[in-house]
């Protein structure tokens, strides 16, 4: 495996996305580019407790969700979404969902709503995980749905950030734009380093 080498470049990025485009600090977790990415145990909708260690030696991404939220909605009603959860499950990559709305706010649904959204949109996430205290959320810094990170088979952080580089909810925009996943994963498995490991997050703010 090609050891992932953090470049001055990368640390001005971050530098950017903890200021925010205004200059005002945003939320800073444990989680960081370059970092073994922190552990933590959640139930999904199934009542099962999932460990980020049980997919150790796995590439993982983490999708923070909110199906109320309208970025969120752009790219599953566009189907952008599942797409990518097809196209890299299919590649052996582990794809958990990760809601941390606290309860009675926007995004929190009981497991029976959630298994008929997932239904709804053929979502094929490995775990639909809950974070209602939002510990997880705010242990990765996690600010919008959706927020996206990638964890490498060594558990190094390699990406977090948008989904992509319009900062909208039009569907319509999905095609013009640049997708960090899409980008991360064509340079993973061409075996080149990531060549965008932090963006800033666009979206709904999470509920926490």
């Amino acid at each position: 495996m090609k050891k992932i080498l953090i470049p001055i470049a990368v640390v001005a990025v971050a530098a950017a996305y903890l200021l925010g485009n205004y200059g005002t600090p945003m939320a800073a977790g444990e989680a960081q580019v370059g970092n073994p990415a922190p552990d933590f145990t959640l139930m999904d909708t199934n009542g099962n407790n999932v460990a980020l260690s049980d997919y150790s030696g796995k590439y993982i991404v983490l999708e923070w969700i909110n199906y109320d939220c309208p970025f969120v909605a752009k790219h599953y009603n566009a189907k952008n979404m599942q797409s990518l959860q097809d196209k890299y499950r299919e590649q052996g990559v582990v794809w958990l969902a990760i809601n941390s709305s606290a309860e009675g706010k926007q995004g929190q649904f009981s497991n029976d709503e959630i298994h008929t959204r997932l239904k709804k949109h053929a979502s094929t996430v490995d775990a639909y995980l809950l974070d209602g205290n939002g510990e997880v959320g705010r242990k990765y810094g996690a600010t919008h749905t959706p927020h996206m990170y990638i964890i490498n088979p060594e558990g190094t952080l390699v990406y977090m950030g948008a989904i992509d580089s319009i900062n909208s909810a039009n569907v319509a925009d999905i095609p013009k734009a640049d997708n960090y996943v899409v980008m991360a994963f064509d340079a993973i498995f061409a075996g080149n380093d990531v060549p965008v490991g932090m963006t800033r997050a666009y979206g709904c703010t999470v509920k926490y």
